[in-house]
C-alpha cells in the first residue's frame, strides 16, 4: 500500500466480513510481519489479522528522513492504512517497539482502538535526563549499524541477555529468528532507532490515567525488567489486565507461542469485538 508517500508492506488474513473485527499486529525491531507466523492460525481463524512491516523493516520503504520514523508520524500511517482497508475500528498488538508504538496509537487515537494487548513493551522513558542518554546510546547504534552493516550488529545483537531465553529454542527456530533479523537494511534499522527509539519517543507514563482502552499486558517471568514495567503500567490504567508467562523471555510469542495466543485470543474474545 502507498501511505503518505511511502509503500508499505500489509499482509492481511480472514477479509470475511463475518469475522469478530480486525486486528492490527505490529513487530519489534529488527523483525516484520514473519514474526507472528506461529500465532496467525490461531489468531486469523476469528479475526481479520493485519500484519505491518514498519517504516525501515522488512519490506516497507526506508525514507531518509528521519523525522518520517517519529511516533506520531508512524502512527498517523497506521491511522490511514486502517481508513485504506476500511476498519473504522481495530485492536491493536505491538511486541516491544511495535508495543511502545501500539500504545502511542491508542494515545493519539483513542477512538479508532478496540483494545490493546502490549507484549514486553513500555510508555517509554519518564524523565528528559534518561531520554537524552538513551538518545545518544542509540545514535551510537544507529552509526555502528551502518558503518559495520547488518550481520555484524545481528551477531553482537543476538547476543544480548534480553534475548538469552531464545537459546534454548529449536535450531529451527532460532534460524528462522536470524534469517529475519539479517534480512533487515542497515540504513533503515538505523533511521528507525534514531526516529523511534525509546529516547526519541515521548514518554507515554503520563497519559496512562487517562487512556479508557481496555489493555492486556504481557511479560515473560524471565524478562524481570519488563515484568516491573508492566506490573507499573497496571496500575496506573484504568482498564488494564497483566498476564506474566513462566519460563518464557522478552519474545513470549515465539516461546510460547500457543499459551501466547490462547490467551490473546481470549482477552480479544471478551474485549475486542467489534461485530
Amino acid at each position: 500500500m502507498r501511505i503518505r508517500d511511502v509503500e508499505y508492506h500489509v499482509v492481511e488474513t480472514n477479509q470475511d466480513a463475518s469475522s469478530r473485527g480486525t486486528l492490527l499486529l505490529l513487530h519489534g525491531f529488527t523483525g516484520s510481519h514473519a514474526t507472528y507466523d506461529a500465532v496467525l492460525p490461531m489468531l486469523s481463524a476469528d479475526w481479520h489479522c493485519v500484519i505491518v512491516d514498519l517504516l525501515g523493516h522488512g519490506a516497507t520503504d526506508a525514507p531518509l528522513d528521519t523525522s518520517r520514523y517519529s511516533m506520531e508520524s508512524q502512527a498517523a500511517d497506521l491511522i490511514a492504512i486502517l481508513d485504506r482497508i476500511g476498519a473504522e475500528k481495530a485492536s491493536v498488538l505491538g511486541y516491544s517497539m511495535g508495543g511502545r508504538l501500539a500504545l502511542g496509537l491508542a494515545t493519539f487515537y483513542p477512538d479508532r482502538i478496540q483494545t490493546l494487548v502490549l507484549q514486553s513493551a513500555s510508555p517509554g522513558l519518564e524523565s528528559e535526563e534518561a531520554r537524552a542518554l538513551r538518545v545518544l546510546k542509540d545514535a551510537e547504534l544507529a552509526q555502528k549499524i551502518a558503518e559495520q552493516g547488518v550481520a555484524n550488529f545481528v551477531t553482537d545483537w543476538e547476543k544480548l541477555p534480553l534475548f538469552a531465553t531464545q537459546q534454548h529454542l529449536s535450531e529451527a527456530t532460532q534460524r528462522k529468528i536470524r534469517a529475519e533479523r539479517l534480512n533487515q537494511r542497515a540504513h533503515g534499522l538505523a533511521r528507525s532507532l534514531n526516529g523511534m527509539g525509546t529516547g526519541a519517543q515521548p514518554s507515554l507514563w503520563e497519559e496512562l490515567p487517562t487512556l479508557q482502552v481496555p489493555t492486556l499486558l504481557l511479560a515473560g517471568q524471565k524478562d524481570p525488567k519488563f515484568c516491573g514495567i508492566a506490573l507499573e503500567m497496571k496500575t496506573a490504567l484504568p482498564d488494564a489486565k497483566y498476564i506474566t508467562f513462566s519460563n518464557a523471555g522478552h519474545t513470549i510469542h515465539i516461546e510460547q507461542p500457543e499459551s501466547f495466543g490462547y490467551a490473546v485470543r481470549n482477552w480479544l474474545r471478551i474485549r475486542g469485538g467489534t461485530k
